[in-house]
């Protein structure tokens, strides 16, 4: 049974047969100074039946309490109604919990989704900030596809345009045929050296023409290489052969490196979209904006949007010389990807800087009149800092995402080890232990915040086993599979329902917790926040702990006693198990 459900349901029956009133009932957990598992707020309702507070809370109460089978008592703070479930309820409730073999998955919708994410540059590895966005994209796919969606994830690369041609250029003037295999670098590393190289050089250039006695706005635009760069973007576009070739080889290099990262962090897409395939696709969008009357042109010949009644402002579409801008593109893409996969919805996964490009490229759509347009959402999310400061790409003080994954398996080991509990580890089993738990803590840290927040990321609190981490998490999962194992080599099998026995009250604390996964799946999945599974699976974690320090489960003589416990516990490892799932993260069964 749905605990919460059946009780708003009996509460609206006691409104109705008390004060013929109908109005929708909210409950909050009871705070943990009162007794009770549910609390309902009668203040709302003190107006309209000009009665006091206790007086309401009370007649509910009694109600409740001789009406139906839910409740074993109430007690009534002020305007305050807690509910101290039944026994029978918690039984129920975990017996059901048991022969559902999907709890926790809801049924299918009907429905699509689109969850785009990752958008990497090709002329740099990912970093910490790609990391946030792609375990959100990655997390919110799977939160969504449990409640019901079918969904398709995909990712945008951009591999061209003068950003990427900083790199190529630098590579042609400075290189000397350098290789990933001669350098010993992952080819993604190769063409980020290149891109610090070239701004490093551009940077002497710039200071150069300034002690010359030229500005530095002019000299920004004047220095050999930028103007070298723009150069060869314009050869690019035009299909010469010496510069598409260094592009594809040196784009051929940095796919092999992120293909390497992706897999080492567990993520992966249905679908890659290339910006070299996309970027004109736009300009057919502009054309039918001019027809319909959406864009306009000004005298030089640029094409724009007003938005100033979606309280945005005029918006260029297409320049004077005819070449598309970063919102022709992604006109032309948020097309192409409705054309191939026709969803309902469609999320894109980008940080909090292109908030007003959204806002833009999702109002030109409603005026286009593209039936998709409302289905459009930008998941929005705050940036990474560390405790040095913000990190700066071109400038080569990023925090390299391969570089990150690897020290956190270092200290991951070095803290395990520190435990003493895996000597009798074999060393593949170890090495996977500690991917497993420097993962885990890497994806939990990054999770668990509300995704608009900007967060600092502290790799050292991240991978404690105490509080709220992820290496916690998984350490509760596998000291509850050490108990079943256990429980196992007792010759004692786990049944499939459970008798009514005598119950305590940290054992309802946890089947609590435990019937709240469903609810906590739905509004991870509504408000797309990995942050309310993570923080619900912590909970659960938690509350099993507080469990596990005051009641015997394998030392209990009571027979019945022991196999509720045991069905109980068992539950829990499989929720934490697929809550984490949700979130991409593994757990082991032994640590």
């Amino acid at each position: 049974m749905n605990i919460e459900s059946s009780l708003k349901s009996a509460i609206k029956q006691a409104l109705s047969a008390l004060f013929q009133v109908e109005e929708d009932v909210v409950l909050q957990p009871t705070k943990s100074d009162f007794e009770g598992n549910y609390t309902y707020v009668v203040f709302p309702l003190v107006k309209q039946l000009r009665k006091s507070p206790a007086d309401i809370a009370n007649a509910i109460g009694e109600y409740l309490k001789t009406n139906t089978t839910h409740i074993k008592s109430y007690n009534v703070v002020q305007g305050f109604l807690n509910l101290v479930l039944a026994d029978d309820v918690w039984f129920d409730t975990l017996n059901g919990i048991l022969a559902d073999a999907n709890f926790g998955t809801l049924p299918k919708n009907n429905q699509s989704v689109m969850v785009e994410y990752s958008s990497p540059n090709t002329n740099k590895p990912l970093h910490l900030g790609h990391l946030r966005n792609n375990f959100l994209g990655f997390s919110v796919s799977r939160i969504l596809e449990a409640n019901g969606y079918n969904v398709v994830k995909t990712c945008l690369v951009n591999d061209r345009g003068v950003h990427i041609c900083k790199s190529m250029w630098a590579y042609q003037q400075f290189g000397n045929g350098e290789t990933p295999e001669s350098s010993g670098l992952k080819g993604d590393h190769l063409a980020g050296k290149y891109y610090v190289i070239f701004d490093k050089h551009y940077k002497t250039e710039i200071e150069a023409l300034v002690q010359g006695g030229m500005s530095e706005e002019e000299a920004k635009k004047n220095a050999p290489a930028i103007k070298a760069v723009q150069e060869m973007l314009i050869k690019w576009e035009q299909g010469d052969e010496e510069t598409v070739a260094l592009w594809r080889k040196m784009n051929d290099w940095v796919f092999a490196g992120f293909n390497e990262t992706y897999k080492k962090i567990g993520v992966s897409f249905d679908k890659t979209y290339y910006e070299s395939n996309t970027y004109l696709l736009g300009k057919d969008i502009v054309e039918e904006g001019l027809s319909k009357g959406i864009f306009f042109k000004k005298e030089n010949g640029s094409v724009w949007i007003d938005l100033k009644e979606e309280g945005l402002d005029e918006k260029l579409v297409l320049r004077a010389d005819g070449t598309s801008v970063y919102i022709t593109q992604d006109l032309g893409t948020t097309d192409l990807k409705f054309h191939d996969f026709n969803n309902d919805k469609s999320i894109w996964v980008v940080g909090n800087e292109q908030d007003y490009h959204f806002q833009v490229l999702f109002a030109i759509m409603k005026k286009l009149g593209r039936s998709y347009a409302d289905g459009c959402y930008h998941l929005s999310y705050g940036m990474v800092d560390l405790p040095s400061g913000k990190m700066k790409s071109r400038e080569g003080t990023v925090v390299d995402a391969d570089d990150l994954v690897a020290e956190m398996i270092e200290t991951a080991e070095v803290t395990t080890r520190e435990r003493g509990k895996i000597d009798d580890f074999d060393k593949e089993e170890a090495d996977a232990l500690f991917q497993m738990i420097a993962l885990g803590a890497l994806k939990y840290f990054l999770l668990k915040v509300e995704p608009k927040k900007k967060m600092l990321f502290n790799p050292a609190e991240s991978i404690d086993f105490q509080g709220n981490t992820g290496p916690f998490i998984q350490y509760t999962h596998a000291r509850i599979c050490s108990i079943l194992r256990k429980a196992a080599s007792q010759g004692i099998s786990v049944d499939a329902q459970v008798k009514n026995v005598a119950i305590e009250k940290a054992e309802t604390d946890l089947i609590f917790v435990l019937s709240e996964y469903p609810a906590a799946l739905a509004k991870a999945g509504n408000e797309y926040a990995p942050s309310v599974i993570a923080n619900y699976t912590y909970e659960l974690a938690k509350t099993f702990n507080q469990f596990y320090a005051e009641i015997s489960i394998m030392n209990e003589t009571d027979a019945d006693k022991k196999q509720f416990r045991l069905a109980l516990i068992k539950s829990v490892s499989e929720t934490i198990r697929k809550a984490t799932a949700l979130l991409g993260i593994d757990v082991p069964n032994r640590m």
